[in-house]
């Protein structure tokens, strides 16, 4: 699969897992103040964007491997995304229920350069062809 395909499709994974993000995340701030709300909602969408990132995005297998780095490949969207909603609603003034929408997408291009990264690197380090002593 090209990588105009995997961007493609990486692109619908995230439409879907913004909108299973979006919706916790507005479930849980009747609750719970934005940012609680915004962490909250993070880590629930992140085991869905997983599974739909190694089966539909780059038809890879899950592996345990994967899953405990794909935290990874969420650090920079998690930044970038808690710190745009932070400056969207303290310092510009946005609603708290439309800035994390806007904040999600500058971090499309960075957490899909990641992401590929982690997924399609192989499961086992490649063999040296000098032997181990």
């Amino acid at each position: 699969m090209t990588v105009k395909a995997q961007l493609a499709r990486f692109a619908l994974v995230g439409v879907v897992n913004t909108g299973t993000y979006y919706g916790c995340y507005l479930a849980l701030l009747t609750r719970l103040p934005y940012i609680a709300a915004h962490v909250a909602a993070f880590a629930l969408s992140m085991t869905g964007s997983f599974l739909l990132n190694c089966w539909f995005t780059y038809r890879t297998r899950p592996t345990w491997r994967k899953f405990l780095l794909f935290p990874l490949t969420n650090a920079a969207n998690f930044v970038i995304t808690t710190g745009g909603v932070y400056l969207l609603v303290d310092l510009a003034g946005f609603s708290s229920r439309y800035a994390p929408l806007a904040a999600a997408a500058a971090a499309v291009p960075i957490t899909f350069v990641v992401s590929r990264t982690i997924m399609l690197r192989p499961d086992e380090p490649p063999k040296s062809a000098l032997p181990v002593r």
